[in-house]
């Protein structure tokens, strides 16, 4: 029963099989280094080094660690003892409490020698699950970061294999040259070689290929192409290495001899050789304009769609992107740029990507784009993330929410400044920007949503003027969802906030609360603005639906004069007649005529608008 749990909890805790090209294993001759320092890892990448890995269980075998430890250390490739896999399960079997972490040691070991990588990390983290303290044995570090090199999880691998006890060590400079030749480090990379010769040269033939490979690899990257080729003729003459090949030609503008090697990959070689011959082909087509920009865009995508991850896919992205600024279409390069920002570890080189990202994302927004403004709006919310920092890429978002407002696309509008809301703006930053909001709820229909952008955005605490403008639209937004009395209890402490209730009463046909509200705020008889003349002409309409015949009587005495030469003139004499002297089409006549201007500004307009 126990070797039966080992197997599930090793084969449950296992990582997933690398998506790198698989290489044929075959003859190598020795590598000889070239002159480049090793560098010294960062202090981040040492200290994730030494970080004690969280455990799934408590440590139910305690002691081992303290064992591996005073045994000789893994400093060559025969640290692997390969043991036939029955003999290793049937020592396991028959161990006891005291030896098992040894007979498991044994096994990982093995199953590393066999590339079995996956197997082997899933009994190292058992391992590490029954003695926390094997993870600061310089040996079992080993162990994991052959473990994650081999399956191709270069950042992991390097954690791992940067504690100071193996920065000398030539097992370990071996496994990190494969894991910086992934990552696509080759300067990095080719500082390992000289310290991992001994481990590489030690191994049989066939099993230094993945390392020679990894440093003629790292060779490309650094653009050493003539080292390269010197490595690769004691390589055989397969597909993997014609790619190599082809690749260090066309680093040194031989494309005759590029080409020639890449179409010599045969039809049945590895995805891995194909879509590398593929790039390859492509790569010559696009150096020699025998293929236009928009037509590589096009073919290096099809090249990508076969192959995702790893410093393949980051390569072909960064052709992808130079092929798409030659095309000078803002969308083009958006797409290819994000995508390389968003997969690829670019390092130093993601900062000068990203500005051009963002130049042609606000080339995109500007007013005189000529892509039309729907498309603007899914571009900025599609690459939101990449916008400029700062008050920069907030005016972007500000003048497209302005341009979406004109169109009448409200809801679009509201959307963008949302997610400023919510992702960019901070403290009392939020405040203007929540009344943006709500307010573009209002006028999409949706007074709910309104409300709910004002509280979520309650935390800070804004100046009372700000305080203000949000309980007024607050307000508004309570009388559009029939919540009168709550909206009036906002507007209670509010400036002006007499107005905004006129208005509200005026739109719900309160005229009994119109003609107390609007009766305590009359203004002064000289010099009627339209305002002033729409706050009367209400007043008087209360006042003759409630049947105040002696207040309309005194309000016809005190403003005719000053109607008189008024182009309302006559329908203030209409609405303040004596009740029952005027037809009702003439009253709907000049209740319509009543000027426009309303004493609550903007917020009239909000009320007008109609819940969805």
């Amino acid at each position: 029963m126990r070797l039966v749990s080992l197997v599930a909890l090793a084969s449950a805790t296992a990582a997933p099989h690398s998506t790198k090209p698989a290489i044929a294993p075959a003859p190598a001759a020795t590598v000889s280094a070239p002159a480049i320092p090793s560098p010294t890892p960062s202090a981040a990448v040492v200290a994730a080094a030494n970080a004690p890995a969280p455990l799934p269980q408590r440590p139910r075998f305690p002691g081992f660690a303290p064992i591996l430890t005073a045994q000789p250390g893994l400093n060559n490739g025969g640290a692997w003892v390969v043991l036939a896999d029955s003999d290793a399960w049937s020592a396991l079997a028959r161990t006891t409490p005291a030896t098992r972490q040894a007979a498991r040691w044994g096994l990982a070991r093995s199953l590393i020698g066999k590339d079995r990588f996956s197997e082997a990390l899933g009994v190292l983290q058992v391992m590490a699950a029954d003695d926390p303290d094997l993870l600061l044995v310089p040996s079992f570090q080993l162990a994991r970061g052959a473990t994650f090199a081999g399956l191709g999880q270069a950042s992991a691998a390097l954690s791992v294999l940067s504690g100071p006890a193996l920065l000398g060590n030539a097992e370990a400079c071996a496994w990190r040259l494969r894991a910086l030749a992934d990552s696509g480090k080759g300067d990095e990379a080719l500082g390992q070689v000289h310290c991992a010769l001994p481990a590489i040269n030690h191994r049989p033939p066939d099993e230094r290929r993945p390392f020679a490979v990894a440093a003629i690899r790292a060779a490309l990257a650094a653009g050493r192409w003539s080292q390269a080729l010197h490595w690769l003729k004691r390589q055989n003459n397969d597909d993997d290495a014609r790619v190599l090949r082809g690749r260090a030609y066309l680093g040194l503008g031989d494309y005759a001899n590029a080409r020639a090697q890449f179409t010599k990959v045969s039809t049945t070689a590895g995805r891995g050789e194909s879509a590398e011959a593929a790039l390859g082909l492509a790569t010559i087509g696009i150096a020699q304009r025998r293929l236009a920009p928009a037509a590589a865009v096009r073919q290096l995508g099809a090249i990508r769609f076969g192959w995702r991850g790893g410093d393949f896919e980051r390569r072909v992205l960064l052709l992808e992107l130079a092929q798409a600024q030659a095309t000078h279409d803002p969308v083009v390069i958006l797409r290819t740029g994000s995508t390389l920002l968003r997969y690829c570890n670019l390092g130093a080189g993601a900062a000068p990507v990203l500005s051009q990202l963002q130049q042609s994302l606000s080339a995109a927004l500007a007013p005189d784009s000529k892509m039309p403004l729907p498309d603007v709006a899914g571009l900025f919310w599609d690459y939101r993330e990449i916008t400029p920092a700062g008050a920069d890429g907030d005016l972007l978002a500000l003048h497209l929410a302005d341009r979406l407002q004109s169109a009448g696309l409200y809801a679009r509008a509201a959307e963008l400044l949302q997610y400023q809301l919510t992702a960019r703006a901070t403290d009392v930053a939020k405040g203007p920007l929540s009344v943006r909001v709500a307010m573009l709820r209002i006028l999409a229909g949706d007074p709910a949503k309104a409300i709910e952008a004002l509280r979520d955005s309650s935390g800070p605490t804004y100046p009372q003027p700000m305080i203000w403008d949000r309980q007024r639209v607050e307000a508004v937004a309570l009388a559009l969802l029939g919540k009168t009395d709550a909206a009036f209890a906002a507007l209670a402490d509010v400036p002006d906030g007499a107005a905004i209730r006129a208005e509200i009463l005026w739109r719900r046909r309160d005229w009994n609360g119109l003609a107390t509200a609007t009766g305590a705020s009359l203004p002064a008889k000289a010099g009627l603005s339209e305002v002033a003349q729409a706050t009367i002409l209400r007043h008087a309409i209360a006042l003759a639906m409630i049947g105040r015949e002696d207040k309309l009587q005194a309000l016809r005495a005190r403003y005719q004069g000053a109607f008189a030469m008024l182009p309302s003139a006559s329908v203030f004499d209409v609405l303040t007649s004596p009740v029952g002297t005027v037809d009702s089409a003439k009253i709907s006549s000049a209740m319509a005529a009543i000027p426009s201007a309303s004493p609550a500004g903007v917020y009239a307009d909000l009320l007008a608008s109609t819940p969805g």
